[in-house]
């Protein structure tokens, strides 16, 4: 489908669309065109575009029809009226943006299970993130005050974060803390970088257990850099089994879990959640290898 819409001269884009389509949210349109599938003369253009006499406005998807996103159902670690608390599945990704604004995610999750308290336009209660492959716990907000409360102590770096993770080889020492600055990568954007011009990144890592060609590791970032755990191991040579974009080796998931987290509840209560340690990462360990 294929669809032009008028518009008056000196408009933005995202205004533009907003009036002439006032039966959908702002929020929905401007993912549209985030998703590149609002064009202007035939091209992709950003939301601010200041719309000229004689451009052509087209959406090339039929909007009643991609608004709608599966549900998905994710195992729930803890709920109040407040929080939800879940067990990330590796694969699932935490909020659709972009291209993949109609894949199911936790945010979608999250609106669907909370209902009315759920609020899409921000973020719909997406506290944090994990990324796409890694597995484990996420804690989001069922309103406004909740997910404000919450980020503040993700920015004031008080909220508790313990990850499991599964390397090649043997590291050495068993036991250190990485303080390397990470930066984006320019010659793969997509990626990221111990650099000298990036921002303060410091993971304290443990070896739990290791075999005669794996370890496995306990990790604390102190801070919470994208891909922070991912580049440090990397950096030190021994990438997470998995991450073929920084270097490890092939296997069918990222073999890194966000165990606990442990954080202070509107309630007032300080809680620690878990989620349970993927069995294939203590199996791969111990697993005799040829």
């Amino acid at each position: 489908m294929s669809e032009k819409i008028a518009y008056e001269p000196g408009q933005r884009l995202d205004k533009a669309l907003a009036a002439a389509y006032p039966q959908y949210s702002r929020a929905y349109l401007s993912r549209l065109i985030d998703a590149d599938t609002v064009l202007v003369n035939g091209k992709p253009t950003k939301a601010g575009w200041k719309l000229r006499a004689n451009d052509e406005v087209t959406i090339t998807v039929d909007l009643a029809q991609e608004q709608v996103i599966e549900d998905i159902d994710l195992p729930i670690l803890y709920e109040d009226d407040d929080v939800l608390v879940i067990n990330k599945p590796s694969g699932v990704i935490s909020h659709s943006r972009g291209k993949y604004w109609y894949e199911p995610s936790v945010a979608s999750f999250v609106r669907q299970h909370a209902g009315k308290q759920a609020n899409p336009e921000d973020r719909s209660g997406i506290v944090h993130r994990l990324d796409r492959a890694t597995s484990g716990v996420m804690i989001c907000a069922k309103n406004e005050r909740t997910l404000s409360f919450l980020q503040k102590q993700f920015s004031a770096r008080t909220v508790e974060k313990t990850y499991i993770a599964v390397v090649a080889g043997t590291v050495s020492p068993e036991a250190a803390v990485i303080d390397m600055p990470i930066e984006r990568n320019p010659r793969k954007p997509s990626s990221f970088r111990v650099g000298s011009n990036g921002k303060a990144a410091q993971t304290a890592y443990t070896t739990l257990k290791q075999s005669e060609k794996y370890t496995e590791l306990e990790l604390k970032p102190k801070t919470g850099r994208t891909h922070q755990l991912r580049v440090h191991l990397a950096h030190l040579g021994k990438p997470i089994v998995g991450d073929e974009l920084y270097g490890g080796e092939s296997a069918d998931r990222l073999m890194l879990h966000a165990a606990s987290l442990t954080i202070e509840l509107p309630s007032g209560d300080n809680r620690a959640f878990r989620a349970p340690v993927p069995l294939e990462f203590g199996q791969l360990v111990k697993a005799p290898h040829g």
